[in-house]
């Protein structure tokens, strides 16, 4: 199968020099929905974070844990958004990197490995109307056999690439850009924190890690250059030197393991 023609991209519309793709959960808001749901009303912080860990050392797929995180939530499914959405809070430098990229023309993506109708509903309640112009992709929810989704232990997650070990494979995303030909291939960024982001680590210009999150850790072990962001605030200055040609996305990609071994990033090497 052939690369993808530009157009057919949705991102690629407006033929941006750059595209900004970019985790959801811990990454644009302060909390994990997916997290918070699973510890305060599924089976609690523990036994997620063992699961992170699991993953990590590759004792598990994100899928199957994900998947065991997500059963632990038994409430109706409607309940489950409106409170993630009393909850969960942006971050508050997310906002003015958002107006600078719809204003320099620079698409932001949603890829998650959580679900696109929670992602979405946070969004707006968030953002307001202009949450519309984002491109959420994420997986999917649907009611168990006999069940609405609505109603006690009623839904469950419906995975995007049920075949993939990551539930949702975001290199399959990223990979539709990165292969267009150089003449018209934006410039690609991806922000990340966690574990839901290692199949994304490798397939971008310049990777976002969180500081003091799993995703680092697993950069610096699988030589993946990375830098390091605190919050939007670090990113839309990083950006803005890049696009104003004051750096270079190979120079910034440097710095995260600089970062890493001397302790800066949050994680002891």
């Amino acid at each position: 199968m052939g690369a993808q023609p530009a157009a057919e991209l949705s991102a690629m519309k407006t033929n941006p020099k750059f595209i900004f793709f970019t985790d959801f959960d811990g990454t644009i808001t302060l909390q994990d929905s997916n997290d918070f749901m699973t510890d305060n009303i599924g089976y609690g912080r523990e036994k997620r974070r063992q699961g992170n860990l699991d993953t990590l050392e590759e004792k598990i797929t994100f899928r199957d844990s994900f998947r065991e995180m997500m059963d632990s939530v038994t409430k109706p499914y409607n309940e489950c958004i409106q409170y993630l959405v009393n909850n969960i809070k942006l971050d508050p430098h997310f906002t003015k990197f958002y107006e600078w990229a719809l204003e320099n023309n620079i698409p932001v993506v949603v890829l998650s490995s959580g679900m696109e109708p929670i992602i979405k509903a946070i969004l707006k309640n968030l953002l307001g109307p202009s949450a519309d112009k984002m491109e959420v992709i994420g997986n999917f929810v649907k009611a168990r056999p006999g069940k609405t989704i609505n109603e006690e232990r009623g839904w469950e997650i419906e995975f995007r690439n049920p075949e993939s070990g990551f539930g949702h494979d975001k290199s399959i995303e990223l990979r539709k850009y990165s292969s267009l030909p150089e003449s018209v291939r934006p410039t690609m960024f991806y922000a990340g924190d966690g574990v839901s982001d290692l199949s994304a680590a490798r397939e971008t210009d310049l990777l976002f890690a969180k500081k003091g999150h799993d995703l680092i850790s697993y950069c610096a072990r699988e030589n993946v250059p990375f830098t390091v962001f605190e919050d939007w605030y670090t990113i839309l200055e990083k950006c803005k030197e890049i696009t104003e040609g004051k750096t270079t996305v190979h120079d910034a990609a440097r710095e995260g393991f600089e970062a890493y071994k001397s302790g800066t990033a949050g994680l002891k090497a």
